[in-house]
């Protein structure tokens, strides 16, 4: 196996989430390689060199895992908690638990669709807002928003100082905006709508609707970029098949190059006499800067006792 960049060695492995989690460890002094302090942007080779990190050599792994999980109610979508919750990883039984992490957060009271991987890369392309991959969520609210209302949180609104990105909003069922009903015709308490996001701030979507005056009642996730399973029991999951990693992996698109400023060219204020017979111009010609391994479908039923 060849060297590669420490970060990448480290987010495959499952010790870090993503490639700046794993330079967090590098920076902090934690990781060592044949005993030697690392720095960020070193090259290994994890089969022949000695990775540590806290002391404890890590193993490449051979093989990914990735599952999906339907999340329940008052779960932490953490490894750990530190105040004794529950959390996804304890839904899953403990032969497989090895290097698992979720791939992003829902929160608390949030359920529905959730991924859990040992594959920091994968993970990190799911995850990040920058690969555009989108989240699709079924939303309870109380009372029903305006037409206008709704155009507002689609084109984003401001949470914590930060405009959320655009977002595309649907009724579930056919939509009657409040105040368009027929005279005796019933209002209803509560309405359901399909929200489809790239991003994933925390409390978003509640804080969104929230902010036009319509608190959420129930929230879950229902599909993650092109991937549904809704024969999923709520706390089960069941492993992906390769064909499904591949299409996330494709739903995730390559992130958008920031484009480098373009230089003006410089106008002669003179109007300069033609050159010489024998002198040709020479253009310089920019050249443009120039690659999911489990497969199996098994479901995990459910602990007795849990929904």
């Amino acid at each position: 196996m060849s060297e590669e960049r420490l970060q990448k060695i480290l987010a495959r492995a499952g010790v870090a989430t993503s490639r700046r989690k794993a330079e967090e460890l590098i920076q902090e002094g934690r990781v060592t390689i044949n005993g030697k302090v690392a720095e960020v942007g070193e090259k290994a080779d994890p089969e022949r060199d000695a990775i540590k990190v806290d002391s404890r050599r890590i193993q490449p792994i051979q093989e990914h895992h990735y599952f999906l999980l339907n999340k329940p109610k008052g779960v932490m979508s953490t490894v750990t908690d530190p105040e004794g919750r529950r959390t996804v990883i304890d839904l899953v039984p403990p032969g497989m638990r090895k290097a698992l992490v979720p791939v992003g957060r829902l929160d608390f009271n949030t359920e529905g669709l959730l991924l859990l991987t040992d594959d920091g890369e994968f993970a990190q392309r799911v995850a990040h807002p920058r690969y555009g991959s989108v989240k699709t969520y079924e939303v309870k609210v109380k009372g029903t928003p305006t037409e206008a209302q709704l155009e507002r949180l689609r084109a984003g609104v401001v949470i914590d100082g930060k405009r959320t990105a655009p977002a595309r909003i649907t009724s579930r069922a056919p939509f009657k905006p409040a105040g368009a009903r027929r005279r005796g015709e019933p209002e209803s308490e509560n309405s359901w709508w399909i929200v489809e996001l790239t991003e994933g701030r925390t409390r978003q979507i509640r804080e969104m609707f929230f902010h036009i005056g319509h608190s959420v009642q129930k929230l879950r996730r229902i599909a993650i970029g092109p991937l549904r399973d809704r024969d999923l029991p709520v706390g089960a999951l069941r492993e992906l098949t390769e064909k499904e990693v591949q299409r996330l992996l494709k739903s995730a698109g390559r992130p958008a190059e920031k484009k480098k400023p373009v230089a003006k060219k410089k106008t002669a204020a003179k109007k300069t006499p033609a050159k010489p017979a024998g002198s040709p111009r020479r253009a310089a010609a920019r050249k443009p800067a120039t690659g999911v391994k489990r497969a199996g479908a098994r479901k995990v039923a459910p602990k007795s006792g849990r929904r």
